[in-house]
């Protein structure tokens, strides 16, 4: 492959003296400038009292500061039109807005405000645990949803890492700010912490907005969360409902596992878009679901591979038995030409996410938070390429040999039990 197949951009990169991360990169053709603070906390960093803290804690930081109301937050991004958001994933919490490049002083701020001046009013307090509290009842109502939180706490059942970001009811209603501000002080040091700025930006600007906000921030010993540790099982809900909604899965590896990209192709092979094998067989042959998809979560130590779809209640069992042999017959017989079209569609994806600042940041902060350094994609490409077909099928053959979780919710009578779909995996 031509070694300059992906042009790298220069990104530059000043740590400050108390671990504190800047990272940006110049786009002289956009003339935005998106930026945003990755923190290397989610909802398995949270202790039991704590679960849905980290969700919690991203609704709050938006509520008022010592210098600005909710209101002033919201209006000052808009007024240069702007805007800021913010996420909460299992490992990550991040913080990221979108203004002109002549208005980064003004993001910058902003963000740098939120998270340093949050004053955790009593009545914002009480205001958010309800729009929380909706937001759980939601997924409540939600199967499609559901299925996919009762997956993970029955992969990892009894541990932070399977734990619904959302929290419960309970801890929800528990929260204070003498809770929220031990949880910040625990977890949100500068050394888990990346500020990331792509497009129209200048690194000394950034480096010098940084430091005012951020720079006496104290270092603090980082502490991991932890190690997740995979259980399988199952988890049936037994609902009045159109269709069911079932997901079958498999321990998966983590992004440092060598063996990670052919993992990734696998999944992707099977179940990753309108040719792979059970979209083709499941959707297209026998019309049993509307959509059927495969999956590979890596996280920092330890993985998830699955499987989800709905169908009709009639068609359980149908649809268990036609996945579990395509399954089976992909890590038999994946072909050459399936691994090409697979490893096109994968680049693809990993290119497209750079073509826009967001992807960048993103991008940046999460390699810097993970490995301390950028990784090329020009190397991440290479490595793809370098798989080769035994490889893919000796990934899919592992993770068969792996104990099933299986969640379902919905009509689920026909559906079989989970011995037997782990004697089925194994053929």
């Amino acid at each position: 492959m031509n070694e300059h197949f992906v042009r790298e951009k220069q990104i530059d990169i000043t740590r400050l003296d108390n671990g504190f991360t800047i990272a940006t990169e110049r786009m002289p053709e956009i003339a935005t400038a998106t930026l945003g603070i990755w923190v290397a906390t989610g909802s398995r960093h949270e202790q039991a009292h704590e679960h849905g803290l980290s969700h919690f804690i991203e609704h709050m930081a938006f509520k008022g500061t010592a210098r600005r109301s909710a209101r002033q937050i919201a209006e000052d991004i808009e007024n240069v039109g702007g805007d800021i958001n913010a996420a909460t994933s299992i490992e990550y919490t991040s913080y990221t807005a979108r203004v002109l490049g002549e208005n980064i002083d003004v993001a910058l701020d902003v963000i740098g405000d939120i998270l340093t001046q949050s004053v955790f009013d009593a009545n914002e307090l009480v205001r958010e645990k309800g729009v929380i509290l909706q937001e759980h009842a939601a997924v409540e109502d939600t199967p499609d949803d559901l299925v996919y939180d009762a997956f993970m706490e029955t992969a990892y059942a009894r541990q932070p890492m399977g734990r619904p970001i959302l929290g419960t009811p309970d801890t929800i209603r528990s929260f204070d700010e003498a809770t929220i501000r031990n949880f910040l002080a625990r977890e949100y040091t500068p050394g888990k912490m990346v500020l990331a700025a792509a497009g129209d930006v200048n690194h000394a600007q950034v480096v010098e907005a940084a430091q005012k906000v951020f720079g006496a921030m104290p270092s603090a010993e980082i502490r991991g969360p932890e190690t997740g540790a995979y259980t399988g099982g199952e988890r049936r809900i037994a609902r009045k409902l159109e269709q069911a909604n079932l997901v079958l899965g498999l321990p998966g590896l983590s992004v440092r596992d060598p063996n990670y990209y052919a993992t990734h192709l696998f999944a992707h092979i099977l179940g990753g878009g309108l040719t792979s094998r059970l979209w083709h067989e499941v959707r297209e042959t026998r019309g049993l679901a509307y959509s059927i998809d495969a999956f590979h979560w890596p996280f920092s130590d330890c993985g998830l591979f699955g499987i989800g779809a709905g169908t009709a209640g009639s068609d359980v069992s149908n649809l268990v038995d036609v996945t579990l042999s395509c399954t089976r017959q992909a890590a038999d017989d994946i072909t050459e030409v399936e691994l090409t079209r697979a490893k096109a569609q994968m680049k693809v994806a990993l290119l497209a996410a750079l073509e826009s600042p967001g992807g960048r940041i993103e991008r940046v902060a999460r390699q810097l938070l993970s490995w301390g350094r950028i990784i090329p994609s020009n190397d991440i490409i290479t490595k793809v390429d370098a798989i080769v077909v035994d490889q893919v099928r000796e990934a899919g053959h592992r993770l068969l040999q792996g104990a099933p979780t299986l969640s379902a919710i919905g009509p689920i009578k026909g559906l079989p039990s989970l011995e037997a779909i782990g004697a089925g995996l194994r053929g």
